[in-house]
Parts: C-alpha cells; structure tokens; sequence
C-alpha cells in the first residue's frame, strides 16, 4: 500500500519553480513527485549530521 499523502501549499520563488520543472520533465516526473524526493534526500542528509 503507497504512504498517505497529504495536500500542502507552498509558496517558492519563480527561480525554483523553474529548476524544479526542469529537473522533473529530465526525470520523467511530477513536479510534486520531485519536489517529495528532494525533501526526502535532504532530510536524510540532515539527519545524518
């Protein structure tokens, strides 16, 4: 069974919104599905410190 999800809002700079699309269509995903994995990586990172 997939993890529940829940909705959020953000609000990012255009800059970001850019580079996150961008890296999402060379990866074949979503921006929300990329967003997620970028959060899951740097959590991880953060919780190795």
């Amino acid at each position: 069974m997939k993890p529940l999800k829940e909705r959020v809002s953000l609000t990012l700079d255009e800059n970001v919104i850019k580079a996150i699309k961008d890296l999402a269509d060379q990866n074949d995903r979503s921006f929300s599905a990329y967003v997620n994995i970028v959060l899951k990586k740097h959590i991880e990172t953060e919780n190795k410190k």
